[in-house]
């Protein structure tokens, strides 16, 4: 089956997102979505080496209001198992993405995670409900404050975000349980595996964007030492910024 992620889209106007007290009528359609991803999951397990996300996740899908971080205009296909456009180039990502992702690093309370990429909050949110607090940094200065702002509307008190360039990391804050990439980059940025502690693990997309990409899973060893295994094959947009 084709995977896809954060890919690239024409230009598009960026609506306003829904607004925060409309939601319950979604309902259905959520749990419909989360049906899907589980089955994408068990379809998946040769390659992702689980045979079922774990309880955590599933539970994160099922209460995390996707239609939130749509504009407004496509709120009625926020369900969809598929990526959106969010504006400014960029796409909210395909559930089944996110759900994977989220699964393969483990993460649980209490711990610190990065997201590199924030765009419209959503993945960030899912992150949000497992673990005990979230970095995430977005380069588009625009969907960056947008996000930030919405995350902090819907209640997202242990997540922290900032616009700046993703392949530095967060030093100040490190280090980190786990990390997330969410742009593909041509290779583990050093800074991150850096900002890894010991113990740690990193999902990423390696590749370039007219290439194939797969999603790694980068582990970081207790001595420091760092193994990497290929997931499976995805499509996302490129690792931008000054480096």
């Amino acid at each position: 089956m084709a995977v896809t992620h954060r890919f690239a889209l024409g230009a598009l106007l960026f609506f306003g997102f829904v607004l925060p007290s409309q939601g319950a009528e979604y309902d259905v359609e959520r749990r419909k979505m989360v049906e899907e991803v589980v089955a994408d999951a068990a379809y998946t397990s040769s390659s992702s080496g689980s045979s079922a996300l774990s309880s955590r996740v599933i539970a994160a899908m099922q209460k995390v209001e996707r239609h939130r971080f749509v504009p407004s205009g496509l709120a009625v296909m926020a369900y969809h198992n598929r990526p959106l456009p969010v504006g400014y180039g960029q796409t909210i990502s395909q559930p089944f993405i996110v759900a994977l992702m989220t699964d393969l690093m483990r993460a649980k309370a209490g711990d610190k995670v990065l997201e590199i990429g924030t765009g419209s909050g959503y993945q960030a949110a899912v992150l949000a409900e497992i673990a005990g607090s979230v970095y995430s940094i977005e380069i588009i200065e625009p969907l960056g404050k947008q996000a930030g702002a919405l995350l902090k509307s819907l209640g997202y008190g242990n997540v922290q975000t900032r616009v700046g360039d993703g392949y530095y990391g967060w030093p100040e804050a490190a280090p980190f349980d786990a990390i997330m990439v969410t742009a593909a980059a041509s290779h583990v940025p050093p800074p991150l595996i850096t900002q890894l502690k010991p113990g740690g693990r990193m999902v990423i997309p390696l590749g370039t964007q007219f290439m194939t990409q797969y999603l790694m899973l980068v582990e970081k060893k207790m001595d420091g030492s760092v193994t990497t295994r290929q997931i499976l094959p995805v499509r996302f947009v490129p690792l931008t910024g000054g480096h």
